[in-house]
């Protein structure tokens, strides 16, 4: 994959996914800025990339307002003339149930992820519009997003939100032949490492031990590199006619998810719906295809 004389921003790839997907720009030929909150972990990612022989630089700023989306835009072309990929990763957790979350805890999750991406994507968006010859953008989306979670109600609405708008953008900027795509990633992070049933898989990574087929094809789970080609094939010109999509990529897995769609449909004959007449017809029509919540994961092997 050659993505030479392109130009990157990578949101919040000081480390994990964020800097597995740098680094695989940078790889392909791409000039990457990166982006992190912290002054040092950015500064050691771009000493990483730069000393395999990629090209980077870093930018500190915390995701989320306007003035930091477009001091990463003004980055990009101040230090290598244009900007071509943005992938909108920077997050940040901060679970608790329902009853517990506190409006901080609910909007530093959604600032970050939500207006995060929207403020960097608006920025870009208006860059590349303006060099009229397209561009890539790359949306990190999650699981929990699709299907929800426990104790993730500020990061399953961000995670959703950012797939709606990625459907949304890529309609929008379909005439600036600039595609919109939703990546949604599982591996070995900050933010997955805490779940208790992919703890001995995360644990085995770091100590340097394969995975077995079922973690890496069921699970779909492994390191953060095995998620990386996927945005460098996004970033690609063999992407071109790809836009309005959530990609799925984890271990030896790759999937693309389906949009929210009727699954039942049921007609009052000119009457509408009254509350007596939904309570007659749901059990015989609907109650058979009701939909699951939180990811349905298969028995490991015994």
């Amino acid at each position: 994959m050659d993505l030479t004389g392109k130009v990157a921003v990578v949101t919040g790839s000081g480390r994990g996914l964020g800097l597995a997907y740098a680094t695989e720009l940078a790889r392909c030929g791409a000039s990457v800025v990166v982006n992190d909150v912290d002054a040092a972990v950015a500064d050691a990612a771009v000493a990483s990339i730069t000393g395999a022989g990629g090209t980077a630089v870093a930018e500190v700023v915390p995701v989320g307002s306007s003035e930091a989306a477009q001091a990463l835009v003004d980055r990009a072309v101040s230090d290598f003339g244009r900007l071509d990929v943005l992938v909108n990763n920077a997050g940040i957790l901060r679970d608790t149930t329902l009853w517990k979350m506190t409006d901080e805890q609910f909007d530093a999750v959604v600032t970050t992820h939500l207006r995060g991406t929207f403020t960097c994507t608006r920025a870009a968006a208006v860059r590349m519009r303006e060099q009229g010859e397209g561009g890539r953008v790359i949306c990190i989306g999650s699981p929990t997003g699709q299907v929800g979670n426990f104790g993730q109600t500020n990061y399953a609405a961000a995670k959703a939100g950012i797939v709606g708008m990625v459907r949304t953008w890529a309609m929008e900027l379909a005439r600036a032949n600039i595609t919109v795509n939703a990546v949604v990633p599982v591996a070995a992070t900050a933010m997955t490492e805490t779940v208790p049933f992919l703890k001995p898989y995360v644990d085995a990574l770091a100590a340097g031990e394969p995975l077995p087929p079922y973690a890496r094809q069921q699970l779909g789970f492994g390191s953060p590199t095995d998620a990386a080609g996927l945005v460098a094939f996004l970033a690609s010109d063999a992407a071109a006619g790809i836009t309005g999509q959530a990609v799925g990529i984890g271990g030896d897995r790759l999937a693309l998810w389906s949009h929210p769609s009727e699954v039942v449909v049921e007609f009052a004959e000119g009457t509408g719906w009254s509350a007596d007449a939904i309570a007659a017809t749901w059990p015989q029509s609907f109650q058979g295809s009701l939909q699951t919540v939180g990811q349905q994961l298969p028995e490991p092997p015994k």
